[in-house]
C-alpha cells in the first residue's frame, strides 16, 4: 500500500467516524448536551482551539436560542459575538459559503477589521449551518497545532454544518413530542391536579374519571396498590377530612368517625367531636377502609342510607350532609366473599369506582416522580442543589417499586442525603441502589427488588444474544419500545461479548 493510499484510508476512516459520532450525537434527548457536545467534536476532529456555535430557531433574526463556545476566554467570546454582524463570520453568513484562510491578520479581506487585530487572529474556519437562510454559524479559530486548517479540515467542517441543522430538528421534535405526549393534558385543564406528577396514559385515565365525580355528589371508591398515591387522587377530586381506618384500634374507630358523649367510654369526659361531624357539608376520606370492624361497616352504611348518624353513647340521630371517599388496597370483592366486609355497603360505596395505577403501569412517569422528589428532597433538607444522573434516572425507571410511588419517593430522598454527605456533583445510581453497589451479585440474601433487577438484566441479554444484539427484532421479542430496550441496555450496564 502506498502513501497516498494509507493517506486515503486514514481520511475515510475519520470521516466514517465523525458521521458515526455525529449519528450517536442525534440520539441526544437535550438540545443544549447535545450542541456542546458537538463543538467540541467538531473542534477535535479539525484540531482547532476554539469553537463557536451559534444556532437559530429559523432563520438569523432576533436572538439566537443556543449559543456555545469552546477554549474562549470570556473577553474573547464577547469580541466574537460582537463581532457577529461584522467581519468573518458576517462574510461568511452573507455569502453562505465556507470562509478559510490561514491567517487573518494576514488577509486582505480582514486584516484590517479591529477584531481581527485586537485578537491577533490567525488560522480560521468559518461555516455557515443549514440552508439558505442559514440558521446558524460554526467558527473555529487557531489550529491546536502547527499549521493551517487543511481542504480535509474544510470538508469535516461543512459534512459537520451540512448535518447539524436537521440533527438539531430533530432533537427539538423530539422534545416537541415529548411536551405533547402529555395524555394527562387535556383533563388536568379541569382538575386542580398540579401537585400530580406523570404524564402517562395509565394515570391520565385515573385522572379522567376522578374529572368525573369530582364535581357529583357522589360516593367514591378509590382502590390500588398501598403506597400509589389514592389520598393525592382523593386530594384532587375534594379538600377532606381524613380518618385512617388501619391507625386506630377498634375500640376507638366508632368514636373517632361519630363522635362520642360524655360517659360513652372511659375516656370520654366531654362531648368528642368525630370526624363525620368535622367533615359537615364537605368531604370525609376514609383511607384503608378494608379494616373497618363489622359494627363500624353497619353504622357507616346507615350513614351513606339515611344520612343520619348515632354518636356513641347516644340515643338520638344527628343528620349529616358529608361526601365519603374511601380507599383500600384490599380486594374488597374477595373480602365480601369471605364475609369480612359488608356486601351491601361495599355497593353504595363503588358507585364510581377509581383504580389507581401502580408504579409498574406507568413507568415513563418515573424519571418525572424521581426529578420532583430530588428536588423536593433537596428544599425539605436545606442541601445544595442536586439532579440524578441518566444512569440512576435509568436504573429507577428500570427498577421493581413494589412499594410505588412511596417507595421511590423515599429511596430519591435516602439518595440525596448520601449524595450530598459524599459532597457528588450528582445523584448516582450507586447512591439510589447502595445495596446493589455495596454486594457482589453471587452474594445472598438479596431484596426482592434487586431480585428482580437481576432477573430482568438475564432475560435482557438473553434475549439480546438469542437476536445477535439487533435492538429492533429484541425489543419485538420483548414487547418492549426500542427506546426503553437501549434505555434497559445502559442501565444496567450490558456490553455484547462480556457478562
Amino acid at each position: 500500500m502506498t502513501a497516498d493510499d494509507t493517506d486515503e484510508l486514514t481520511r475515510v476512516q475519520r470521516e466514517r467516524d465523525l458521521y458515526r459520532r455525529l449519528l450517536d450525537l442525534g440520539r441526544q434527548d437535550e438540545p443544549e448536551t447535545f450542541l456542546r457536545e458537538a463543538l467540541g467534536l467538531v473542534v477535535e476532529v479539525t484540531g482547532a482551539s476554539q469553537g463557536y456555535l451559534e444556532l437559530h430557531d429559523d432563520d438569523l433574526t432576533g436572538t439566537p436560542r443556543w449559543a456555545l463556545a469552546h477554549g474562549f476566554t470570556a473577553e474573547q467570546l464577547a469580541g466574537v459575538r460582537a463581532a457577529i454582524s461584522r467581519g468573518i463570520i458576517a462574510e461568511a453568513l452573507a455569502s453562505g459559503k465556507t470562509i478559510v484562510t490561514p491567517s487573518a491578520l494576514l488577509d486582505d479581506r480582514f486584516r484590517e477589521r479591529e477584531s481581527v487585530r485586537v485578537g491577533r487572529i490567525e488560522a480560521v474556519l468559518c461555516a455557515p449551518i443549514g440552508d439558505d437562510p442559514p440558521r446558524g454559524v460554526l467558527y473555529l479559530q487557531n489550529r491546536s497545532g502547527p499549521g493551517f486548517f487543511s481542504e480535509d479540515d474544510r470538508a469535516r467542517a461543512e459534512t459537520f454544518a451540512r448535518h447539524m441543522a436537521p440533527l438539531v430538528d430533530g432533537v427539538l421534535a423530539r422534545q416537541r413530542e415529548r411536551a405533547g405526549a402529555d395524555a394527562t393534558a387535556p383533563v388536568r385543564a379541569t382538575l386542580r391536579a398540579r401537585d400530580v406528577i406523570g404524564r402517562g396514559a395509565a394515570l391520565a385515565t385515573a385522572l379522567h374519571h376522578v374529572a368525573l365525580v369530582a364535581p357529583l355528589d357522589v360516593h367514591v371508591l378509590l382502590t390500588g396498590e398501598t403506597g400509589t398515591g389514592k389520598s393525592q387522587l382523593a386530594r384532587v377530586i375534594h379538600d377532606f377530612v381524613t380518618l385512617n381506618c388501619a391507625a386506630l384500634p377498634e375500640t376507638l374507630i366508632e368514636s373517632e368517625l361519630f363522635g362520642a358523649l360524655p360517659g360513652a367510654h372511659s375516656t370520654a369526659t366531654r362531648r368528642l367531636e368525630g370526624k363525620v361531624e368535622s367533615a359537615e357539608r364537605g368531604t370525609l376520606f376514609l383511607d384503608e377502609i378494608g379494616e373497618l370492624s363489622h359494627a363500624a361497616q353497619a353504622k357507616l352504611l346507615h350513614l351513606l342510607q339515611a344520612k343520619e348518624y348515632y354518636p356513641l353513647g347516644g340515643t338520638k340521630p344527628l343528620r349529616a350532609n358529608v361526601r365519603v371517599i374511601a380507599a383500600t388496597n384490599t380486594d374488597l370483592q374477595q373480602a365480601v366473599a369471605e364475609r369480612r366486609f359488608r356486601e351491601d355497603l361495599f355497593y353504595r360505596l363503588q358507585v364510581l369506582p377509581i383504580r389507581v395505577p401502580s408504579l409498574a403501569e406507568r413507568r415513563e412517569d418515573i424519571p418525572l416522580l424521581a426529578a420532583h422528589f430530588c428536588a423536593q428532597a433537596c428544599q425539605r433538607h436545606g442541601l445544595p442543589r442536586l439532579a440524578l444522573s441518566p444512569n440512576a434516572l435509568r436504573a429507577a425507571e428500570s427498577a421493581a417499586w413494589p412499594g410505588n410511588v412511596r417507595q421511590l419517593e423515599n429511596a430519591v430522598e435516602a439518595a440525596v442525603i448520601r449524595a450530598a454527605g459524599a459532597h457528588a456533583e450528582q445523584v448516582e445510581r450507586a447512591y439510589l441502589f447502595p445495596d446493589a453497589a455495596a454486594r457482589p451479585e453471587a452474594d445472598a440474601p438479596v431484596t426482592f427488588q434487586e431480585a428482580t433487577r437481576r432477573f430482568q438484566g438475564r432475560l435482557l441479554r438473553d434475549a439480546l444474544e438469542a437476536e445477535s444484539w439487533n435492538v429492533v427484532d429484541t425489543a419485538r421479542r420483548l414487547d418492549l419500545a426500542r427506546s426503553h430496550v437501549y434505555n434497559l441496555i445502559r442501565a444496567f450496564g450490558l456490553e455484547r461479548g462480556r457478562r
